[in-house]
């Protein structure tokens, strides 16, 4: 007999909850037996043979099934309206499933909707200067006019206003924290986590009473990686964490960005390291929307596939009161341009005064909003 949803989770937490058992173990033991029923029914000398799994883990295995209590955590859940999402599951965020350790679940206190997919994190220190406030904000609020989720860590700085950027941009923010979510920390982010929380989601692979330790924040850094196309670094000493989440997006084969700062700045330097190393040089929103622009198209519907008929939402049209508010003036000045007759990039970039960039970043934005359709030869028409 299957057993119930429930029932798996409560398997599942009783598992997440041993200590020793991280998400390479959890892989090795589902790889053995298949599911968390059959690996808590296992027997110390069956759970030995698992790679990685040594004689006191083996015994801890065997021992939760009466130790640990899942009842507790949920209750903890429900108290801070957390839902638990697992691995399995549709709402789980799609490229967690690219990166090589997959957390088996994670604790969520807001929504993840399918947008998610198309994700940015920005990242930086924590002892920033205006400059990099400044620079932060700017990008994490065209992003999100853009459509795109602004994903950081609710960390002082660079992360608080990466968060704040994208809210007042109309965007969504998620927030991946080392700790668990019984407590918010920096508890001073209490009030920005609650707002994060309406326009997104904050989210860890913690359990609910898991305290900010310093050796979980690079575990947390792979995760900001794991869930986006992109990590742009904005302002990162030397030996940073940011440089580590940088490293991280890296080997999971994301795209990495870097904002370049004063030379004579120690806060500058993490940034220009990554550029001298290969990063895409970011001075405006246009530079990531250009190079991320082939992955967004790839990700969006298909026309053929929106849905049709009384049931169908409303078309976005640029007449449309919410798209005509959220339009910047440069997209603005290209949809002007734009009917029913495909026109080619290079007459928009002849007609606007804009550069090729800005022109081609512009378009993948409007395209991407579903407000122009790209044909053949490199044309576009308006929807």
């Amino acid at each position: 007999m299957t057993p119930a949803p429930d029932d798996e989770l409560r398997e599942l937490l009783r598992l997440t909850l041993t200590s020793g058992i991280g998400p390479a173990t959890y892989r090795a033991l589902l790889e053995r037996f298949g599911t968390a029923k059959r690996i808590l029914r296992a027997s110390s000398s069956e759970l030995k043979q698992v790679p990685g799994v040594g004689p006191v883990l083996a015994d801890r295995i065997v021992a939760s099934r009466t130790e640990v209590d899942p009842e507790t955590e949920l209750l903890l859940c429900q108290k801070h309206n957390v839902q638990i999402v697992q691995r399995t599951q549709p709402e789980y965020p799609s490229l967690l499933h690219d990166i090589h350790d997959t957390p088996p679940l994670l604790y969520v206190r807001g929504t993840l909707e399918p947008s998610d997919q198309f994700a940015i994190a920005l990242v930086g220190s924590r002892r920033c200067t205006p400059y990099g406030l400044r620079v932060c904000e700017k990008l994490s609020r065209s992003l999100g006019r853009a459509g795109l989720t602004v994903v950081s860590g609710l960390a002082r700085g660079i992360d608080a206003a990466a968060h704040r950027g994208a809210m007042k941009g109309g965007g969504r923010t998620l927030a991946v924290v080392a700790n668990g979510l019984e407590e918010i920390y920096p508890p001073e982010h209490a009030e920005l986590a609650d707002q994060i929380a309406g326009s997104g989601a904050i989210l860890t692979e913690m359990p609910m009473r898991q305290k900010p330790l310093a050796g979980l924040f690079p575990q947390r850094n792979r995760l900001i990686a794991g869930l986006c196309l992109g990590v742009v670094v904005i302002e990162a000493a030397p030996r940073s964490g940011s440089l580590l989440t940088a490293q991280h997006a890296l080997e999971q084969n994301r795209e990495v960005f870097a904002v370049p700062g004063p030379v004579d700045s120690l806060s500058s330097r993490g940034c220009h390291q990554l550029i001298r190393d290969g990063a895409k040089l970011v001075s405006s929103v246009e530079d990531i929307l250009e190079e991320l622009a082939p992955q967004i198209r790839g990700r969006l519907p298909r026309t053929d596939q929106v849905p049709t008929g009384p049931q169908a939402p409303a078309p976005v049209t640029a007449e449309s009161p919410t798209a005509a508010r959220s339009l910047s003036e440069q997209e603005l000045s290209i949809l002007g341009q734009l009917d029913d007759l495909p026109r080619p990039a290079d007459d928009l970039i002849g007609r606007t005064g804009l550069t090729a960039s800005q022109v081609m970043a512009t378009l993948s934005v409007l395209e991407m909003r579903r407000l122009i359709r790209r044909m053949p030869g490199n044309q576009f028409v308006r929807v």
